[in-house]
């Protein structure tokens, strides 16, 4: 943050040059923390509301602790996406206090802020065991922005009576996420039983003619069941927004909560 630029701002609020809601537009836009080879955006979350998350993969491992300690420093919440667990071992040591690593989702978590019990109902299904990886990667994401989720993991349709098996838990849901390899079939046959919308996962698990998972992602962008946005191949991260997103929506729509 710019102190001059706020000092200027504040100072103009003290004296009643502008308004409160004239400062919080004018913070929303304050420029951004430049590191030279990345830019980082202390102020997303005032924008939009979820803060900066960073993208792990591809990236140096010094360029990591530098982005990592600036949103640390910025006293967001931290969540590093797609880690690589070799890269989070040797980075470690050097990575503030209470970092968790979950080697499973290949995220890393660093929690700053005051969170209240969680709300809402997510609920996240995977085809298969080797979608895991991505649910849980959704499931990360969802849980520390604040929303309760519940796993139900191996229910594809190969043995669909194990999906049909948990339909009230189901319908229970205010958001479903659907994570699936091989034909990509379980989003539309769990849009075809619930009410609530369905965040449709592709996942890049299956044989040759999968193609790495573009055949899942056109069925489930084909689907012919009402309800399914379909995020991009391995996107757990942003299937979590979203269902965060809807999900937090139905807090303020329900006036017998206060969240």
């Amino acid at each position: 943050m710019d102190r001059t630029k706020l000092e200027s701002i504040l100072c103009d609020l003290y004296e009643q040059k502008i308004s409160p809601k004239d400062v919080i537009e004018q913070i929303a836009t304050l420029p951004y923390e430049n590191l030279d080879f990345a830019k980082i955006d202390h102020h997303r979350s005032l924008r939009n509301g979820l803060p900066e998350v960073i993208y792990g993969k591809d990236k140096t491992k010094d360029q990591l602790i530098s982005i990592i300690k600036s949103v640390y420093k910025s006293k967001n919440d931290v969540l590093v996406t797609k880690l690589n667990f070799d890269v989070y071992r040797d980075i470690r040591q050097k990575l503030p206090l209470g970092s968790t690593y979950n080697d499973v989702s290949l995220t890393l978590v660093i929690n700053q802020k005051e969170h209240h019990n969680p709300v809402g109902s997510v609920i996240i299904l995977t085809a298969g065991t080797s979608d895991i990886p991505i649910a849980e990667e959704a499931r990360v994401t969802t849980e520390l922005f604040g929303s309760k989720t519940k796993k139900i993991y191996d229910v594809g349709v190969a043995g669909i009576h194990r999906l049909l098996d948990k339909i009230k838990i189901l319908r229970d849901a205010r958001v479903i996420i659907v994570v699936a390899g091989m034909d990509g079939a379980l989003a539309a046959v769990v849009a075809g039983l619930v009410s609530c919308p369905v965040i449709a996962v592709p996942t890049s698990i299956g044989y040759g003619a999968s193609f790495n998972g573009l055949s899942a992602l056109l069925t489930m962008l084909n689907s012919c069941a009402i309800g399914v946005a379909t995020v991009n191949i391995d996107n757990g991260f942003g299937a979590g927004c979203i269902a965060h997103k809807i999900n937090s929506l139905g807090e303020k729509n329900n006036p017998s909560l206060n969240v």
